[in-house]
């Protein structure tokens, strides 16, 4: 089993680990296409109103452009304690057992706009870059990542994919055809029928990989997925579009 995270806009800053090995990384089928990315944000931070403009930053965001210009160089650390916001403060990795770790590194994929989908434990830097930005001299992120993606999955051949993220990153590398595969939204029952959450989708998202990576369970298949849920009170029910499951919470 895989399971796809989205990453998050904010980042941890620091790290005690060494620069980025891009070939390193788990899915190394896309090292032409990291280094791409990599080598364009590097490029853009050269020109900081530039940078400033393509990346739609703040003033208070500026110091993102260092972290660009750094990108082969700067310390790193594992994307799953680099990422923060909602989903990773609730997965709240760095809390976790050492085995529970080695769970997320082996289960857990976290899809980057600038390196595409990561081991959780791979070392990263900090970065700054969505998946709707367009850089200077390069197709649109959907197109330089979509199909190398699907490949690399393919080429990986997990039994199946448990899909959390966000639309636009699912945009970046969707689940090839050949391999199982399930997408997730986070819905709350009410008198008025299944609603759809915000704040408490990425909530739910990370507690939900925070219980698989505390439990370990093995994992084959998910019709193996939906009986460990039910034995855990998790509800992960079909919705009426094929392929895609509601996880159920509380409102």
């Amino acid at each position: 089993m895989k399971i796809l995270l989205p990453p998050s806009e904010t980042k941890r800053p620091g790290g005690t680990g060494t620069p980025l090995d891009l070939r390193g990384l788990a899915l190394p089928g896309l090292h032409d296409e990291r280094s791409a990315v990599v080598d364009a944000l590097i490029d853009l931070a050269g020109d900081e109103e530039a940078a400033r403009s393509v990346l739609k930053l703040s003033a208070r965001q500026l110091g993102d452009i260092a972290h660009n210009r750094m990108l082969r160089d700067a310390a790193t650390m594992p994307a799953v304690d680099r990422y923060t916001g909602v989903l990773f403060d609730a997965l709240d990795a760095a809390t976790l057992s050492t085995a529970s770790r080695r769970w997320l590194g082996a289960h857990v994929w976290i899809h980057s706009a600038p390196l595409g989908p990561l081991g959780a434990l791979d070392a990263i830097p900090a970065y700054r870059l969505a998946a709707g930005t367009s850089l200077p001299g390069m197709p649109a992120l959907r197109r330089h990542w979509a199909e190398a993606t699907q490949r690399a999955i393919a080429q990986e051949a997990p039994s199946f994919v448990l899909d959390l993220r966000s639309e636009a990153y699912v945009a970046l590398g969707p689940v090839p055809a050949s391999v199982p595969s399930v997408y997730v939204r986070v819905v709350t029952d009410d008198d008025g029928g299944s609603r759809a959450l915000n704040h408490f989708n990425k909530k739910s998202k990370g507690l939900l990989v925070r219980a698989l990576a505390e439990d370990r369970p093995r994992i084959g298949s998910l019709r193996s997925l939906r009986s460990w849920a039910q034995k855990n009170d998790v509800v992960l029910r079909d919705a009426e579009t094929p392929g895609v499951w509601e996880l159920v919470v509380a409102g």
